[in-house]
């Protein structure tokens, strides 16, 4: 007499055969599983990837910031060149530029140059039209060039990084998965690269500014926007260089676990 058969799920989800009958043959016949199961990261790896998240959050905010800001670099005319009670300051990003006009009682009687730009004074700003109809601005007669056009591109490409880098970030946690955390790796140190390169060739534009035209006597340097995009380069490339080890498995953050065989 033929024994009774039954199909039976076991707790994996894997669907099998088991017999049983006057033979007293019992077994069983594991069958195909429907698809791998996705292994969750544990609490430890969560924490380490949003203590990271937490420290590329604040080089993206500098780095907004600094971008956003015209700060980049000042400009200063010799204080007594106007040859009366005033002298001229500008100081300008990738953006907008602004040129203040301060009374020389403000300013310090061993500074030999106008400035500087945190005295209160009489502000005129304008924005870059070199974005629309390609016309270079002019500041104290000297003319901006191509390089401060690439420096915003520039700093246009490592904003879009970022972003895709912190989209990247919440899939991981949200999904509960390390899939995303190369791509987020990848896009956070690109993005700090093209930050640096970019405070690079705006310094570049900046001599070529001061070269333009000889007539008028101008000093420079490179102000606290600078700064603060340059440190947010740093960071950020240190918070991909993080979410890249925390996306081996076997990486020294994270403690690897033997792997359960199959029962047989």
């Amino acid at each position: 007499m033929w024994s009774n058969f039954f199909v039976q799920q076991d707790e994996d989800g894997r669907m099998g055969v088991a017999g049983g009958g006057g033979l007293g043959v019992a077994g069983g016949v594991k069958g195909v599983r429907g698809g791998p199961r996705r292994q969750k990261m544990s609490d430890s790896l969560e924490g380490k990837i949003k203590l990271a998240f937490f420290l590329s959050i604040v080089g993206v905010t500098m780095a907004v910031l600094g971008v956003g800001t015209e700060f980049w670099a000042e400009l200063a005319q010799p204080k007594y060149l106007m040859n009366n009670q005033t002298c001229q300051v500008a100081h300008y990003g990738l953006w907008k530029g602004c040129v203040k006009t301060l009374p020389l009682d403000q300013i310090d009687l061993e500074r030999p140059t106008c400035g500087p730009t945190e005295l209160r004074g009489e502000t005129n700003c304008t924005y870059f039209k070199f974005f629309t109809s390609g016309e270079n601005a002019v500041i104290f007669k000297k003319t901006t060039n191509s390089l401060n056009l690439a420096a915003a591109i520039l700093a246009l490409l490592s904003l879009a990084m970022m972003a895709m880098g912190s989209i990247c970030i919440v899939m991981s946690l949200s999904k509960g998965v390390q899939f995303f955390l190369k791509p987020a790796s990848f896009c956070f140190a690109l993005s700090g690269v093209l930050v640096l390169i970019s405070v690079l060739v705006f310094h570049h534009s900046v001599l070529g500014l001061l070269d333009s035209n000889d007539s008028v006597p101008v000093t420079y340097e490179l102000s606290w926007s600078v700064g603060c995009v340059g440190s947010a380069g740093g960071i950020l490339m240190v918070g991909g260089l993080f979410f890249l080890l925390l996306s081996v498995p076997c990486s020294p953050w994270e403690r690897c676990l033997p792997q359960q065989g199959s029962s047989t």
